[in-house]
């Protein structure tokens, strides 16, 4: 068995600038918790697989293609592969999401 708390997991350098910890990573799926503070958020992107998110803590917006919804703790949110998308944390609490990537992605995340 392997256990993995999101405080053990070690911060990962990234394009955005925020808290992005690896929590599972296999041949099949990837998981990643990231954590916005308030005011921050990802850079608009495209991943090459579906990605879904689940919001863990807090409120924030989220921008798939032309959409935007403030979504709040208990959501899953689909995101399609291709699409543009990104989170913003315009509240004045912490807001913290799962994202997974199922397959794992083989190319790269392209940043806009």
């Amino acid at each position: 068995m392997n256990i993995i708390t999101v405080a053990n997991a070690e911060p990962r350098e990234n394009p955005h600038g925020v808290d992005v910890r690896k929590l599972y990573d296999t041949e099949d799926a990837q998981a990643m918790h990231i954590t916005l503070a308030p005011g921050q958020a990802l850079k608009r992107h495209i991943t090459p697989v579906d990605v879904f998110f689940y919001v863990l803590e807090g409120n924030g917006v989220v921008e798939i293609g032309e959409e935007k919804r403030i979504v709040s703790a208990d959501t899953l949110i689909e995101s399609p592969k291709g699409i543009v998308h990104c989170w913003y944390n315009e509240s004045n609490e912490v807001f913290r999401v799962l994202v997974v990537k199922a397959p794992r992605p083989a190319g790269k995340t392209r940043l806009l």
